[in-house]
């Protein structure tokens, strides 16, 4: 474990990184820093995150976690900042895994993470989707993978909503629901459809209730199973 850095006020998005391997730190670090973006501290295991988190003056804008660690994992993690609350419980997380990991994922996502990655990413894809997370997007498109999909579709309980969400939500919603989906925050998709920002939240919160999500990553996981994204 990493003291904590000191903010820079002139640089990137602030990440905690959480990985048993340290070779992977090493170069997750690397590539983050060729990106313009700092890492405040990096983890072994879950236990060791959230440590890290509560005993730090200012959360990370990110926390890039991986899934598969001996004892404390992050599907662990993800579950104790649900437990703890404001403002660990809104650190947005996003799940570094590989391929064969879709089971996982799926549990990650549904347990409050907002997006994942391959480890086998370029540099820019990951700081993209870093700057992507800190601005308050997501990266759970209906295209992160058939399998996973098949997996949302069929373990997904019934909501008792099916036949009525479509019905339901507006068109301009479905628009902004897809543009959630792609990763955009809502900053951007307000420039994309021509609204005032303020405007797209209200569109949003309208979107949670509606779907009876808990949160815009909870409300694209719906609306795939609903197969009004997939």
């Amino acid at each position: 474990m990493t003291d904590a850095a000191e903010p820079d006020p002139v640089a990137g998005p602030r990440v905690l990184v959480v990985d048993d391997q340290t070779l992977v730190r090493q170069g997750i670090r690397t590539l983050l820093e060729l990106g313009g973006i700092t890492v405040v501290a990096e983890s072994g295991d879950g236990a060791e995150a959230l440590a890290v988190l509560r005993e730090a003056e200012s959360v990370p804008d990110v926390v890039l976690l991986d899934l598969r660690m001996p004892q404390y994992d992050g599907i662990w993690l993800l579950h104790r900042l649900q437990e703890v609350g404001a403002p660990l419980d809104g650190i947005p997380v996003l799940v570094l895994t590989t391929f064969d990991d879709d089971t996982l994922v799926l549990e990650a996502l549904r347990a409050g993470a907002r997006g994942y990655l391959l480890k086998d990413v370029t540099v820019d894809q990951l700081s993209q989707a870093v700057h992507t997370l800190a601005e308050g997007g997501t990266l759970i498109a209906p295209s992160i993978t058939d399998r996973l999909l098949r997996a949302i579709k069929s373990s997904a309980e019934p909501s008792g909503t099916q036949g009525t969400v479509v019905e339901q939500l507006t068109d301009r919603e479905i628009e902004v629901l897809r543009l959630v989906a792609e990763g955009y925050s809502n900053r951007q998709i307000a420039s994309l459809v021509r609204l005032a920002e303020g405007t797209v939240k209200n569109h949003l919160s309208s979107i949670l209730t509606k779907l009876g999500a808990r949160d815009r990553t909870n409300a694209v996981l719906r609306a795939i199973r609903e197969g009004i994204l997939g």
